[in-house]
């Protein structure tokens, strides 16, 4: 089996990922995610697998949509945690190496491995094995975060000015990585907008359409406040919603789902 480096293990066995999406800002991210899916994804029930879904929680909302779902994460808490959701089974593996037959799903997510592969020989591999366990004609969705969004939310939160953070995003802009020892997150790699459907189209995924998540609103400061109103939040995700795949503002957003088929 691959192994993810070590520095990934650590960051998420601290167990945060769970709330990171339920709670707060974070859950501009999760519906977003949930709309554009929930737009893409035929009829249920379909066989779905959730390649590094972590704890579970988009396995958790698709279950419950009546679809059959299987996590597969490195993280042993994430596997346990999901494993607790009713209707979702959930095993130890790692993207670039998936360990079943061809063909075998209807729909494959890889909601979080492409950003902790900072080498593109790893990103291709794992979309490589996604559309070889994809059955023909099946819905391959996987997500990014922006080469821009670090850049984008430091200055929003005033951190831009901090020691060493105008030199740590200027790495990040220049290269797309991020350094396993930096202050902030872990070893991981930020796509640039423009070479996403490349990825995609070099494994022979057909359709690749890039779909920006948060847009600008995660950049404004009372967005929590307008998530908690049910009312501004069918706004606010409608607004993002008519320019999810506008090239011109997909680096704005800091997460990016990128939609295909095998």
């Amino acid at each position: 089996m691959v192994i993810l480096e070590p520095s990934v293990l650590a960051y998420y066995a601290q167990g945060k990922e769970d709330a990171r999406l339920r709670l707060g800002e974070g859950r501009l991210e999760f519906w977003r995610t949930q709309d554009v899916l929930r737009r893409a994804l035929p009829t249920a029930p379909l066989r779905v697998l959730d390649v590094g879904g972590g704890s579970g929680v988009h396995a958790e909302w698709l279950a419950a949509d009546g679809h059959e779902v299987e996590v597969l994460d490195p993280v042993r808490l994430h596997v346990e945690q999901a494993t607790r959701i009713e209707g979702v089974s959930a095993r130890i593996g790692d993207a670039r190496e998936l360990p079943y037959e061809d063909g075998a799903w209807d729909v494959v997510l890889l909601l979080g491995p492409l950003y902790h592969l900072p080498e593109r020989a790893d990103r291709i591999r794992a979309l490589s094995e996604a559309k070889r366990v994809a059955r023909p004609g099946a819905l391959v969705a996987a997500a990014q975060i922006s080469r821009y969004a670090w850049l984008h939310d430091f200055l929003n939160l005033g951190r831009y000015f901090e020691p060493g953070v105008p030199e740590l995003i200027a790495e990040v802009l220049r290269t797309g990585h991020l350094p396993a020892d930096g202050p902030f997150f872990t070893d991981a790699y930020f796509h640039d907008p423009v070479e996403i459907a490349d990825e995609f189209t070099e494994v022979g995924l057909r359709d690749a359409v890039p779909h920006g998540l948060e847009g600008a609103a995660w950049l404004m400061g009372d967005m929590e406040t307008y998530l908690d109103d049910p009312g501004r939040r069918r706004r606010v995700l409608g607004a993002l919603r008519a320019v999810e795949t506008a090239p011109s503002v997909l680096g704005v957003s800091g997460h990016i789902l990128t939609t295909g088929h095998a």
